[in-house]
């Protein structure tokens, strides 16, 4: 328990240390384009076993997920559901139906060109990264082969040191950003979203190196 704590402590002291790094980098434009640019990755393509839409940011990531789809680079789109958030559940016991990111990940693949045969939703709900690429690796039945997962710039590289974690290495994770996706390495901290997303990414893989002491 007390080793729990103390990775727990390191880890937000880490991400304290981080955003004060980031805030006096202000200064240092060099800086905090080598931030942004450490955070993006990028393989190079082959046949895989599935394609894998992360959740987050609409409709981009499903855009990009399509198109290697209709190249043929895998016969599969998966996406996975997200937990749902309690206000989300309040609502719905109001009885104020919200739609869900799923449905709307899922419609825009289909409006792209993928047939809802080829679309594969887990019946499991995923509070974050580890979790969301634990569903799809137990939806995929395939444990070997390769898989091409689509996400933002920001988050290629945890989505690919993840997958190695969540796989133990035994199916590669080729890891593609959406072609469209707007964020811009060289100017991430104009942007309140951007310097959010690039704060949390750090977060991520300091809570990665650490071990994951803290969940999803």
């Amino acid at each position: 328990m007390k080793t729990e704590f103390n990775r727990s402590r390191k880890l937000w002291y880490g991400g304290a240390l981080l955003v004060s790094i980031a805030l006096v980098g202000f200064a240092h434009v060099p800086i905090l384009r080598e931030m942004a640019s450490f955070l993006i990755i990028e393989d190079s393509l082959e046949p895989a076993a599935a394609i894998v839409a992360l959740g987050g940011d609409p409709p981009f990531r499903e855009m990009e997920a399509a198109r290697l789809y209709r190249a043929g680079w895998a016969p599969r789109v998966v996406i996975v559901r997200a937990a749902r958030r309690e206000e989300l559940k309040a609502l719905q016991n109001m009885g104020i139906e919200v739609g869900e990111t799923w449905e709307l990940s899922r419609e825009v693949l289909i409006r792209q060109g993928v047939p809802a045969s080829a679309i594969v939703v887990p019946e499991e709900e995923a509070g974050g990264t580890l979790e969301e690429l634990q569903a799809v690796y137990r939806a995929i039945g395939s444990k070997d082969a390769p898989v091409i997962l689509v996400t933002s710039k920001y988050h290629t590289r945890r989505t690919r040191l993840t997958w190695h974690h969540v796989t133990e290495g035994r199916s590669r994770g080729i890891v593609r950003a959406s072609s469209q996706d707007p964020f811009d390495p060289s100017h991430w901290w104009r942007e309140r979203r951007f310097v959010l997303s690039v704060v949390r990414e750090y977060l991520g893989l300091i809570n990665y190196y650490a071990g994951f002491p803290v969940a999803p």
